[in-house]
Formats: structure tokens, sequence, C-alpha cells
């Protein structure tokens, strides 16, 4: 009986407060190593980020001399004439898709293969004049968004890499949150408002967390978001929103069944909205039939309501279908559309609201992240979160050198508590699960500090606090 009294937890006062005190320890020292071993990507997205936010502002002035033409009274030419007058003027090249606007002074842009080189040709929509062209590469927004997914390398093992410090950085957030949260005396001084007046390592901890405290929920909404365009993350992320009715039924019902292929929409169209680049491309039995022109399915086009900019991507082949595209203006415009190019009928139709909840949330957090889901005001919002990214990095860099002893890590020490170990370790395997490379990189931390850094002497003490 007396060994049975033993056994029992110990909830004292003093007991409870050690085991929260370890478990903050534990907190801070997985929120410490994170940061450390991210910290650079983290900038370099943060940089790339915040010049993509303006991409509108900074590709109309870029490529003014493109994108304007004055404003001009007559007709707009038919798509048609606009399309073989690219043809005649660029030997050698197949169009692909064709995107208008419905600004006045604005070129359609005519997308060719041109020598297994995609180009994008700027075309005045009245007289049929080629302003320009351009590589796809070569745009700068398209350079842009190479580092920003795939730094500065390129390849999948790159855009692993971001997608895996997306996933810690959800962490950071989350634990940093956990650190930052007050346990003594509640005072909004270092809290939500920094001491400006202090110096030191209390100034830049307060830049760091106070920072950090007012722009979670942004950061947090573009972490998230970012995941949506990940190579494992966002499959997955696709394919649970797929299982759960994202989007409409697979070809619609209007028609009755269509021949099914095994293609991605965004394998054959541009600027496919993310909600339906895995919808399955139909295919046509009419193949033989007179192929309606480019002119009759914009026509279908407008009177299906599609907003501009909308692209229309031309059929692969004899069996392959039109396929009619918004995506970058507002998330409710969004719509993917199927067109048979021998009857002109629909054989798909895929609007924002046929998406399922979680495909619009999705869609939702992902113009946010573009900073284009409500304006000017959402880039700006989208740049504090970015700066501030780059302000919570420099001010952890100044606090741990501030903290550092000589030829140590200046990490938090270890925790000697089973309990609080087990604890933490649970919760980190549960984001494991959600974020699956975070998972693996667990794995991997796990045997590196079983291993690894208990066999190397100058390892491990380099990494006592």
């Amino acid at each position: 009986m007396e060994h049975a009294r033993k056994l029992e937890p110990d909830f004292s006062p003093k007991a409870v407060q050690k085991s929260r005190g370890d478990l903050y320890k534990a907190v801070w020292r997985w929120h410490f190593y994170a940061g450390i071993l991210f910290a650079p990507i983290f900038v370099i997205l943060a940089i790339s980020g915040a010049v993509y936010l303006f991409k509108p502002q900074i590709e109309a002035s870029l490529y003014k001399d493109l994108y304007e033409i004055p404003p001009q009274s007559t007709e707009r030419l038919a798509p048609s004439v606009v399309v073989e007058n690219v043809l005649s003027n660029m030997e050698g090249s197949a169009i692909t898709s064709i995107r208008q606007f419905d600004e006045a002074d604005r070129t359609t842009e005519v997308r060719i293969m041109q020598n297994d080189v995609m180009k994008t040709v700027y075309v005045n929509p009245y007289d049929g004049t080629i302003v320009g062209s351009m590589n796809n590469e070569d745009l700068i927004m398209n350079q842009v968004v190479k580092v920003h997914s795939e730094l500065f390398v390129g390849g999948n093992i790159a855009n692993r890499i971001v997608e895996l410090a997306a996933g810690w950085a959800i962490i950071l957030m989350v634990t940093g949150l956990y650190v930052w949260w007050p346990r003594g005396k509640l005072s909004i001084w270092g809290t939500i408002l920094p001491r400006l007046g202090k110096k030191g390592r209390v100034f830049w901890r307060d830049m760091h967390g106070v920072t950090a405290f007012w722009l979670s929920g942004a950061i947090l909404i573009i972490l998230i978001s970012g995941l949506a365009w990940s190579g494992i993350s966002g499959e997955i992320m696709s394919r649970v929103a797929t299982s759960t009715n994202t989007g409409n039924p697979p070809f619609g019902s209007s028609f009755g069944e269509k021949p099914v292929s095994a293609v991605a929409t965004e394998d054959i169209a541009a600027d496919v909205p993310w909600a339906t680049e895995n919808l399955e491309v139909p295919t046509t039995a009419m193949n033989g039939f007179v192929p309606l022109s480019i002119d009759s399915i914009d026509e279908i086009s407008k009177g299906q309501n599609i907003a501009k900019p909308y692209t229309i991507s031309f059929p692969a082949n004899e069996t392959g279908v039109f396929t009619v595209t918004s995506s970058n203006g507002q998330v409710l415009d969004e719509a993917t559309l199927h067109i048979d190019p021998y009857t002109g009928f629909i054989l798909s139709d895929a609007r924002f609201k046929d998406y399922g909840i979680m495909a619009q949330a999705t869609t939702a957090g992902i113009a946010f992240h573009e900073g284009r889901l409500f304006g000017v005001a959402n880039q700006i919002i989208g740049l504090l979160a970015c700066l501030g990214i780059i302000l919570i990095v420099i001010s952890s860099f100044i606090m741990w050198k501030k903290r550092k002893p000589a030829n140590k890590s200046g990490a938090p020490s270890k925790v000697d508590n089973p309990k609080v170990t087990r604890s933490v370790w649970i919760l980190m395997i549960i984001m494991g699960i959600l974020l699956p490379l975070v998972g693996i990189s667990l794995i991997v931390v796990f045997l590196i500090d079983k291993f690894i850094i208990p066999r190397v002497p100058k390892l491990k003490t380099w990494l006592q606090a």
C-alpha cells in the first residue's frame, strides 16, 4: 500500500510548476532549432513573396510597351483573325491559348510554342498588329515564382526543401505563440506592445514576440495556403478536396456520358484554378466532323458569363477539347469549362460555387497569399507579413548572439522529464502526420539525437546550453 502511494502522480503546486517549466523549455528548444535551421530560407521566401504581391503593378510598369495600346473606337477583331495574324508572322509556331482582357487599352495575349520554346505574343486586338513577344521563362514574375518555390537552384529537391521549411514555419508559429504567452503578471508592454525604451535583449525580444503575435494570423494563412502548391502536401490537399466533392461532378450531366481521359486539366490548359487542376479532361468522340472556329468557342464563353480576363486553351489533338479558364480575378469569378470542339457542347463546367468547402477555403487562401483577395489592402497586409518575417528572423538572430556562450550553441537546455518529453513528441508526431515532410524530418532528428550526437563529443558539448 505504501508502495502504491509512492507511484501516485505528484500534483503539488511545486511539481505542477516544475512540469510547466519543463514543458516551456521543451517547446522553446524545438522552436529554437527550427528557427536556426530554416531562417535563411524564410528570408528568401519573404523577399520573393513581397515582390510577387505586387505582380500587377510591376508587370504593368515593366511591360507597358507590350501590355498597353491607345484606346480605339473601332470594334475588336474576331479571335480567329488575331490568331491567323500570329501564325502568319511567327513562323513555325503552334497556338496553345488566347487570353482576352476587358480593358480597352490592353493587348490580347496569344501563347504559342515555337521551336520548342513557349512564348507569349502581344497583339493589338483592333488591327491585329503584333506589339511584341517574350519567352515565358523570361517574364520577371516567372523568375520570382521559381525563386519562391524552388529557391535559386530549381528542381524537385529545392521544392521539397521549401515545403519542409513551410511546414516547420507552421510549427515555429505555434510553438512561438506558446512561448510568447504571458505566464506572470499580465501587462500589455512586452506582450502586445513593444517596450521601445528598453535596450539589449529585452528590446529584441519584444521586436520578435510582439511582431509575431500581431502577424501570426496572416502568416499562418500564407503558410497553409502556400502548401497547396507543394509537391507532397499540395497533392494530398488536392486529393482530399477532390474526394470531399470539390468542384462539380466529373463531367457534368447536361449531355449524358462523355469519353474519359487520364489527362488532368493543368496538363493541357493555362491559367487553371487550383481547385480544378486535377479535374479530368473529357475527350470528344466527334473527331472527323468539321471543328468549330475559335470565334464560336469565344461566343459560347461569353454566353456562359465567364469573367475576363479568361483564357481559351486549344485542343492538343483531334480528340482533345477546348478549355476555358478564368482564375486571376476575383475568387467568385473562377471558372473552368471544357467544350467539345465539334458540337460546342459544354462537357464540364466548374465554378467557385461548385467547389467543396475545403477547396473554397483554399482558393480564398491562395488569393490572399498572392495579394488579390481584396485588392491593395490585401497587398499591404501581405507586405507587412513579409517584412514582419524578416524582422522576426533578424531579431531572433540578434537575441541568439546576445545569449550564446562562447563555443556553445546557446540552445535551451534539454529537458530531463520523460512525461513532458513524451507529450511534446506526441504533438510533434501529430504535426508530422499532417505535414508528411515534417514527419520524415522528425525521424531524422530523432536518429541524430539518439545515435549521432552522443557519439560526437564536440557536437554534444556545442549543443549544450
